[in-house]
């Protein structure tokens, strides 16, 4: 009995995940008045039909009060099914008229509860047939009579649960594409955060590389010529600026977002490289650069970007790690069989010490993110004469005949 009246329980109680919802939709209400007027139509034949057939005085009042009642309540069958449902099969058992509502409380039971419950509504109306074929003697055969009382409901509980599991198929595709797309949306925000951070990284980690090797010359030489210290001041200041920038750039981007009043600022190429070796041989490396490229310019963008962001934290790593050793660059490549970028700076008699400016490694990993995802390959690490040997290779595709 606590069984069952746990069943019941949770069957009346509203916002159960099979019913459907309270609040009508505008084919529902198409769906619900249709579904009355059929009804009432078909109850108002049933009763003149009954009327001919000898059925009168209070019988033929209380037949079609019951219909109308049963008609009536089909407006509720979408908020509480199954009360409708038992409902319609008490006054059935007066009420001949009431067959077709019958039918419609019962399919809503199929289709949006339980099947237990279904069978519940079915297994009243067969049990309470003998009842009403004895209020009502009249009609067909016994036989005939029996025979649609109990395939009727069968057939009606086989269409509402078919209804039933289509609707579950239809959410279960509705929750399944909603999560896939949820896991889309994370995957793209997770790789444009990482392609932001990747950015910040490239670039601000080249400039305060600069800002404090600069600043550490002047710290350990505290007696430099005014003219040096001036010098190394100015390149401290151009630098602190120019992070600035990058910096407010960058912002820039994530506050606009793609839709942003303008677009994003040109990104610079390998083109840049000059510059940037001029830039760092200023700041006091000792760069030997082997540029096998006739033109720098020609590299096409997507791939010069990648490579100037790689020999950028190449350097940014010589002099995070190896403040004073030289450093050898190798660019070469041609269309149709790459860019091979090498760099190469002896290790430090105390490695293993804290290097003077700290680092994360997640310049590396950024340096691997951006080979792959142009499709090339990165390796790092110690050559066989114990220098640390950073290597990359990026595709350059031949160019269109």
């Amino acid at each position: 009995m606590s069984a069952v009246r746990a069943i019941l329980g949770q069957a009346f109680r509203r916002g159960d995940d099979d019913a459907p919802a309270a609040t009508r939709t505008r084919r529902d209400w198409i769906v619900d008045s249709v579904l009355f007027l059929l009804a009432a139509v078909l109850a108002l034949a049933s009763a003149m039909t009954s009327a001919r057939q000898g059925l009168h005085g209070p019988l033929l009042v209380i037949d079609a009060i019951g219909a109308t009642m049963a008609c009536l309540a089909l407006w509720w069958r979408r908020r509480w099914p199954l009360g409708v449902g038992l409902a319609v099969v008490a006054v059935q058992v007066v009420s001949p008229a009431a067959g077709v509502p019958g039918v419609v409380s019962l399919y809503t039971v199929a289709a949006y509860r339980r099947w237990q419950l279904a069978f519940l509504v079915a297994a009243a109306q067969v049990a309470l047939l003998p009842l009403a074929r004895a209020i009502h003697p009249g009609g067909v055969s016994p036989a005939v009579y029996y025979l649609g009382g109990t395939f009727g409901p069968a057939v009606v509980v086989a269409w509402g649960m078919f209804r039933r599991t289509r609707l579950q198929a239809q959410r279960e595709r509705a929750r399944r594409a909603d999560a896939e797309e949820q896991l889309r949306i994370e995957q793209v925000r997770y790789g444009e955060r990482t392609r932001i951070a990747r950015e910040m990284h490239d670039v601000l980690a080249h400039r305060i590389s600069l800002l404090s090797l600069h600043a550490g010359a002047l710290e350990f030489r505290p007696d430099a010529p005014p003219e040096e210290v001036a010098r190394a001041a100015a390149v401290i200041r151009a630098s602190a600026h120019q992070a600035l920038e990058d910096l407010r750039a960058v912002i820039g981007v994530l506050r606009d977002g793609p839709d942003g009043p303008g677009p994003e600022p040109p990104q610079p190429t390998l083109a840049a490289l000059p510059g940037l070796l001029e830039e760092s041989r200023a700041a006091g490396m000792r760069i030997q650069a082997e540029v096998g490229l006739p033109d720098l310019a020609a590299v096409p963008d997507a791939i010069g970007r990648h490579a100037l962001r790689i020999v950028q934290e190449a350097l940014t790593n010589a002099r995070k790690h190896a403040t004073a050793a030289p450093v050898e660059l190798r660019l070469d490549g041609a269309p149709g069989h790459g860019l091979t970028i090498e760099v190469r700076n002896p290790v430090p008699a105390l490695a293993t010490a804290e290097p003077k400016i700290p680092g994360t490694g997640a310049g590396l990993l950024g340096l691997a993110e951006r080979a792959t995802l142009s499709g090339g390959r990165f390796e790092h690490g110690l050559d066989e004469h114990g220098q640390f040997r950073l290597h990359a290779w990026l595709p350059w595709p031949q160019a269109a005949q």
